[in-house]
């Protein structure tokens, strides 16, 4: 791997750059394979295995257990997965992507009967169907039901019989042969009892998969997260982009739980969206699957490069939305504020919102805005451009020569107020790092927080930064004792 092309990930410095950028990564607690290796990895398409059943089966349980970690919303109650969420994992070096669907039911309405219909796609798109019966239970009218729609379907399917935690419940798992889908395999999905042996069957059920290679890439589409507080619209904002009714969506506050990730093809690009649950007040107040959905959109965050916060227009700004802007800018992703349900809007009411933006979202003046109607579809495509200005300004790198420029006349036109007799000057400063932008300035003293804004303030004037949050830290020369 040559140094220039490792660099590639980082705003494509220069050889020389990139020595002075891997010394400060190693000051700053970096090792270099934590830094190297950024460069994107081919996107092969894997085959999909739907895990489909009745709620309370454990489908989620069982699906954190083929992923290998705790990713699924998991609560000891049924209904708690709605959407059909996609996760990757991989098995003796194969990989392929399992899809968590919501529980399958007879003749059920409103909500439940969406949650069905999103069962009954992830069978569709899926290359092979595990079926989960609860074996402690048997085989009831729903799973014979569920059945016949696999069947219609023709997909490989294997028979997973969980709750299976000793031989007392083994005989039971044995009656399940009469569902006529093969072999029951006993598994417990709680402790990971069998799990081996049903995965080995769902290998030589699913179509062959890419190799594994080690290290995961980051290339790829871009990564957008649609973070907001519940019942803002970002499952309808979803669906709208993608144009087809691809997330649960429903009057009732809170309907997603998991994140999901789609690919969208919007602007010529292919973009990858993930909806998240709505964040409710106070984490540690949050109960049960809101707590865990919290979480989950925290960990959403983590795996995006652009956040696009979704702001109800037709209510008045709440302090849930500053503090949901705020854990994105704290995240350092690039940030978009959409105001929904545009079209509600009556002109006395632009006006209170426009005050209400200039008091409250003062953090986030630098962030492009675009006025949307999720329902209408009003607007959409300014998001597109909003998305690539932010990602844009995530990723400037200025030159180390052309920054000590701007610091110098900086300096020289605005100095730093005198303090106890005292006044501290910046010497020099370099950009350690992009997405987001961080700056690290060399100063003969303490530079004040009020000093520092400033500082911001004019790098955005001068360079853009549009749509990212800056990172400004101060290292004080340390005085050095007479001979």
């Amino acid at each position: 791997m040559t140094t220039e092309h490792s660099a590639a990930g980082h705003g494509e410095l220069d050889a020389a750059e990139y020595a002075e950028f891997m010394a400060l990564a190693a000051e700053e607690g970096f090792d270099p394979e934590d830094v190297d290796g950024l460069e994107g990895g081919e996107h092969i398409p894997l085959p999909v295995l739907a895990v489909v059943g009745r709620p309370n089966v454990g489908k989620s349980t069982l699906v954190n257990r083929i992923i290998g970690r705790r990713e699924a919303v998991v609560e000891d109650k049924p209904g708690v997965t709605r959407d059909r969420v996609s996760y990757e994992a991989s098995w003796n070096g194969r990989r392929f992507k399992v899809v968590d669907t919501g529980g399958w039911e007879i003749d059920v309405l409103g909500i439940d009967a969406m949650v069905a219909a999103q069962a009954e796609l992830g069978i569709e798109t899926a290359d092979a169907v595990l079926f989960v019966v609860d074996a402690t239970v048997g085989a009831t009218d729903t799973d014979e039901a569920l059945i016949k729609i696999i069947r219609r379907a023709g997909k490989p399917t294997v028979l997973c019989a969980n709750k299976v935690d000793g031989q007392s419940t083994e005989a039971e798992a044995a009656y399940l042969w009469s569902l006529g889908l093969g072999e029951p395999f006993p598994v417990s999905a709680l402790h990971g009892r069998g799990s081996g042996d049903l995965l080995d069957a769902v290998m030589e059920a699913l179509p062959e998969a890419p190799p594994q290679t080690f290290g995961v890439a980051t290339g790829g589409p871009r990564r957008v997260a649609l973070i907001g507080r519940p019942n803002v619209g970002k499952s309808s904002l979803l669906n709208k982009v993608a144009g087809e009714e691809r997330v649960v969506v429903n009057e009732l506050a809170g309907t997603t739980r998991d994140p999901v990730d789609e690919m969208i093809e919007l602007g010529g690009k292919t973009w990858k969206f993930v909806d998240t649950a709505g964040i409710r007040r106070r984490v540690h107040l949050t109960a049960g699957a809101d707590f865990y959905a919290s979480l989950r959109t925290s960990a959403a965050l983590e795996k995006a490069e652009v956040a696009v916060i979704l702001i109800d227009a037709s209510e008045t700004l709440a302090e849930q939305d500053t503090r949901i802007i705020s854990m994105a800018v704290e995240a350092g992703r690039a940030v978009v504020v959409a105001y929904n349900k545009w079209d509600q809007l009556d002109e006395e009411r632009r006006f209170y919102l426009e005050r209400e933006i200039e008091r409250d979202l003062v953090q986030v003046q630098w962030a492009p805005r675009v006025n949307v109607s999720a329902k209408t579809g009003r607007h959409m495509e300014k998001l597109v451009p909003a998305i690539e200005t932010a990602l844009a300004g995530w990723e400037t790198r200025i030159p180390t020569a052309r920054l000590n420029a701007f610091l110098g006349e900086l300096v020289a036109a605005h100095p730093h107020p005198i303090r106890g007799g005292k006044q501290p000057r910046i010497l020099f400063g370099t950009q350690a790092g992009t997405r987001p932008p961080r700056f690290v300035l060399f100063a003969s003293g303490f530079l004040e927080a009020g000093y520092r804004r400033f500082v911001e303030r004019r790098l955005r004037e001068e360079f853009g930064f549009v749509g990212t949050p800056i990172s400004i830290s101060v290292r004080v020369r340390e005085k050095r004792k007479r001979k």
